[in-house]
């Protein structure tokens, strides 16, 4: 099968409402996910999200590993539960198809050879200060989320549990995370601190809320 059937085949198995309710909460989550909590998160019986989220595991979306939920250990612990977590790799197509990846990837270079890098989180930053959207929903939050982010609470501070960027911070991760950075301090409002702190598997940066004086 080439890659782009591949992915074709992917976009197939998230065609169903209910399966794409599911890999996208489980996707968001910073841990695993059972079973039950996912099929109580989208309304379903536990059977039914069993059923999808299997499907979403063959389709190479979604991971399963498999643990006590309980905590608990030894005999009378109970059987280890299967559990399910977003699967590392992307997944594109586009049709015609296209290859901004590999533009994303020569100007990258080309920026970094430069010595641009400071021209580059100029730019980012200008871009996210006069970002329509940021001005009209001033709900930061629901604005990573709808960008890709995949914004969650880590006690008080706001990590990111995707990094829409990946595929390029893998390649060129001083450029792109600086990049980034500079595009979420435009983004945020004057309340929102975004530091660079990464998060196993997700993005370099997260933010918390500046105190008031």
């Amino acid at each position: 099968m080439s890659a782009e059937d591949a992915a074709f085949a992917v976009l197939g198995v998230l065609g169903d409402p209910v399966r794409r309710r599911l890999y996208r909460h489980v996707a968001a989550q910073p841990g695993d996910v059972g079973r039950d909590a996912a099929a109580e998160a989208v309304g379903v019986s536990r059977s039914l999200a069993a059923f999808h989220l299997d499907k979403l595991v063959e389709a190479g979306l979604l991971a399963v590993s498999f643990r006590r939920l309980s905590g608990r250990s030894g005999p009378g612990a109970g059987r280890p539960a299967k559990v399910y977590r977003r699967a590392e790799g992307e997944h594109v197509v586009s049709v015609p198809p296209r290859s901004y990846g590999g533009a994303g990837r020569l100007l990258a270079e080309v920026v970094e050879n430069a010595g641009l890098d400071r021209e580059l989180q100029a730019a980012a930053r200008a871009a996210g200060e006069a970002d329509p959207e940021a001005a009209a929903s001033g709900d930061l939050v629901e604005l990573l989320r709808e960008r890709g982010y995949q914004p969650y609470w880590d006690g008080e501070t706001l990590r990111l549990r995707n990094c829409p960027f990946h595929a390029l911070a893998e390649e060129f991760p001083a450029l792109i995370c600086g990049m980034n950075l500079a595009l979420l301090e435009g983004l945020a409002s004057g309340e929102w601190a975004p530091v660079m702190d990464p998060c196993p598997g997700g993005c370099c940066v997260a933010l918390s809320k500046k105190e008031s004086h």
